[in-house]
């Protein structure tokens, strides 16, 4: 007998039986994959590799940026060509099939075929997918239990790339032991010094390189930001005179130059990082310098403006600078555990003396004063759109919520005459 073809012309002699992989990628009218060069591809040949299902669409900016950092990961895995192998597998949200075929074309791995909409449904469903981009990396031989698959894909691929596989809980323990060694022993030079430049830069009318190791010592802040960037601009001119509020009182009390930042720029182009960087009293690494992207990566920066406080050994204090900035001006340098623990206890000594309701003039509802511990919360300021925690006013109704410090008051009548 010659060999047994389905109805798409595959040969189907050697199918995997049902279960498995081949029950979540196959359907009723489809039972093969589409490789890049859109060629068929049996779901029995990636049946042993570890397998990435991505959920993502060419209509959303989010999903592009992270296909770029998938493919340099995958790319990197096919030519180690190592045993299991590495395998991708695109399941599309795009809303037509010119999309599908565009963002296709950038991707060097399959696809489910945009017409298998029954696979594509059923993948989102079996996974609980609500948001994309979205990454499930399945074990070899995967059998639908817990332990045999990844879910946040996403997040692995984006902080360990290639060195996380084979993509084992083991693998992943050891990447997560290692950098758990590497901050223990995380120093300014290892993070800001490169064999190419051992400098940083100074803007006073023209740019000049300040060294790295005149910093030892002091505390340092890495300021995340870029010229394009709203709340960046923003935060800029207030971290500024922060800043030198900051030097002014390190100067009277004998201390000087203890406290210093270094801009880390996410500028589109080298015109936009000059012209943002002028405005600023601080360093900077050069434009477009590799330490960059490693430093997005290592603290995990999801969104700017962003501000990671350094202490005088180099080690992370927090990354919540810019929140702290906020809410404490200069008094909460330098952003110590012990410091912002002082001054939390004694917001909380003078919230017993705040109103417990007020009426905010740009709000119609009622505020109530709450904290953490009665309904508060993390929150963005809707009078300064500043981050917030501990003790706000919030309306009940609608969730308004505005720091203590920025509530204007007016009378009631007037709020409802308005």
């Amino acid at each position: 007998m010659g060999e047994e073809l389905n109805r798409n012309g595959v040969d189907s002699s050697n199918e995997i039986p049902q279960g498995g992989l081949y029950s979540l990628l196959c359907s009723e009218d489809d039972d093969f994959l589409l490789s890049s060069t859109a060629d068929q591809v049996r779901i029995s040949d990636i049946q042993s590799k570890v397998i990435g299902i991505y959920f993502s669409a060419n209509w959303f900016p989010p999903c592009r940026k992270f296909t770029t950092t998938l493919v340099n990961t995958y790319e990197q895995l096919k030519k180690r060509n190592i045993d299991p192998g590495f395998e991708v597998v695109f399941v599309s949200s795009d809303e037509d099939l010119e999309s599908f075929d565009e963002y296709r074309s950038s991707m060097p791995w399959l696809s489910i075929p945009f017409s298998s909409t029954t696979t594509k449904r059923a993948l989102n469903l079996r996974f609980n997918v609500e948001s994309i981009p979205c990454l499930i990396i399945l074990l070899p031989n995967y059998d639908d239990k817990q332990d045999s698959r990844i879910e946040n894909g996403i997040d692995v691929i984006d902080r360990y790339g290639a060195r996380a596989y084979p993509f084992t809980k083991e693998r992943l323990e050891e990447l997560m032991e290692k950098e758990k060694e590497k901050r223990e022993n995380q120093t300014l030079k290892e993070l800001l010094i490169t064999p190419e430049r051992d400098f940083l830069l100074k803007s006073v009318f023209v740019f000049f390189q300040v060294p790295v190791a005149s910093l030892m010592g002091e505390t340092i802040g890495l300021y995340f930001s870029a010229q394009w960037c709203s709340p960046g601009v923003k935060f800029t001119p207030k971290l500024a005179s922060i800043y030198h509020k900051i030097k002014q009182e390190s100067t009277i009390n004998g201390n000087n130059d203890s406290f210093e930042i270094v801009f880390i720029s996410s500028d589109k182009d080298e015109s936009s990082f000059d012209l943002h960087f002028c405005t600023m009293p601080w360093l900077a690494l050069p434009f477009s310098d590799p330490t960059i992207k490693n430093l997005i990566k290592y603290f995990d920066v999801q969104s700017i403006p962003s501000l990671v406080i350094l202490s005088p050994d180099g080690k992370t204090v927090t990354k919540e600078g810019r929140n702290l900035i906020n809410l404490y001006q200069e008094n909460a340098y330098p952003f110590t555990q012990v410091r912002i623990r002082s001054l939390e206890m004694k917001n909380d000594e003078e919230a017993e003396n705040f109103p417990k309701l007020r009426y905010h003039f740009r709000h119609g509802h009622e505020l109530t004063l709450v904290s953490e511990g009665n309904g508060g919360g993390p929150f963005i300021c809707c009078d300064c759109d500043e981050q917030g925690f501990g003790w706000a006013y919030q309306c009940i109704d609608c969730g308004y919520e505005v720091h203590p410090k920025c509530v204007r008051d007016v009378e009631h009548d007037s709020v409802i005459e308005s």
